[in-house]
Parts: C-alpha cells; sequence; structure tokens
C-alpha cells in the first residue's frame, strides 16, 4: 500500500469514528462547573493534575469569597491555598490564579482573551488550556485538547501512535475539520473517561 492509499483509509476511518462518537455522544459537555469564560479559565488551571469533580467542589467556595478576577487578584495568598489545597500543587495554582486574574485586570480590561497568544502568556496557562477555554467558553476552534484519556484513545483507535500531547494534537488536527475540533474533543475526553477505560 503506497503512502496516499494509506492517508485515505486513514481518513476514511477517522470519518467513521467521528460520526460512531456524535452518534455516542450527541451533546458533548465540558465537565467543570463554570458560569463564565473568567470561571472557565480558573477551573481550568486548577485541573491540573486533579480531577474535574474535586475542582467542582473547590470553586463554588472560590468564586463565593473572590467572585471577580479584581477581587481574585487582591486576594491573599494563604487564604487562596487554603481554598484550593485539595486539586494538589495548592501553592502554585493559588500563586498562577491571583497573577492570572490581575493581569487580565489590568492588560484585558478583566476579560479573558480570545486568542491563543495572549491565554498562553497568563500563568498557569498552556495551549491545552487555552483550547478548553476558546473552544467552551467561546465556540472558537483553537485545537485539540489532548489530556490523557483523549490520547490514549486516539493510540488505541489508530489516529496516532504518538505519546507527546502536542504531536498527537497536531495528527488529530490533520485528520478532522476545524468545525469538529471542539466537540470532538470533548467527545475523545468523555470517551476516555467513562466508556474506553
Amino acid at each position: 500500500m503506497n503512502h496516499s492509499e494509506k492517508t485515505s483509509e486513514i481518513s476514511t476511518r477517522a470519518e467513521k469514528i467521528r460520526s460512531r462518537l456524535r452518534e455516542a455522544i450527541p451533546h458533548p459537555q465540558c465537565e467543570l462547573d463554570f458560569e463564565n469564560p473568567w470561571q472557565l479559565l480558573i477551573a481550568t488551571i486548577l485541573s491540573a493534575q486533579s480531577t474535574d469533580k474535586m475542582v467542582n467542589r473547590v470553586t463554588p467556595i472560590l468564586f463565593q469569597r473572590w467572585g471577580t478576577p479584581e477581587n481574585l487578584a487582591i486576594a491573599k495568598q494563604d487564604e487562596v491555598e487554603s481554598v484550593v489545597r485539595p486539586t494538589g500543587f495548592y501553592r502554585n495554582k493559588a500563586k498562577a490564579i491571583r497573577t492570572t486574574s490581575a493581569l487580565l485586570v489590568e492588560r484585558h480590561g478583566g476579560q479573558v482573551p480570545r486568542n491563543s497568544d495572549a491565554l498562553i502568556d497568563l500563568p498557569g496557562v498552556a495551549r491545552k488550556t487555552a483550547n478548553v477555554v476558546l473552544g467552551t467558553a467561546f465556540r472558537i476552534p483553537n485545537g485539540f485538547t489532548v489530556d490523557t484519556h483523549a490520547g490514549r484513545v486516539s493510540r488505541r483507535l489508530g489516529l496516532t501512535s504518538h505519546q507527546d500531547p502536542n504531536k498527537v494534537e497536531k495528527d488529530l488536527m490533520d485528520l478532522f475539520s476545524k468545525r469538529s475540533w471542539i466537540d470532538l474533543s470533548h467527545r475523545l475526553v468523555l470517551h476516555g473517561r467513562y466508556i474506553c477505560l
């Protein structure tokens, strides 16, 4: 089989996978609880090396005490640490969400920017977090959210052979149309979290 035949075969299989996942999970949702883009950004930063369930237990307390970027920016470090402690790496996370909130106020009028470069410039935000926020809060397809679940499922389905999340993401972006990236990201994560264990 030559290269173009192999590429065509993978593309055909990818389309079948996309269609079957859409059927199985017709309305995919991010499982982090949030009411606005800022809350989603903070929750996503806190979700690193933690579970969405744990973050969803912590954020109601966090947002009740400091409900705006302005308030969180001036909150005391030790008080924020005590609230986010259950999510792990609490010192770094408390500093990241406070500093990010301060920079949002200072540079973006308290609003979450709608572009990847501006988001990645914020503490605690890497490409995966930017993809979650842009896709979920603004429906802007920036790429695939490749967490451990999405990476594992993508390898099992033969969509990639890579371990590196950035390489997995590139393979997925090459295989699927941009308009499918947001929902398919959620579907891969949810399929890995609940079905393909």
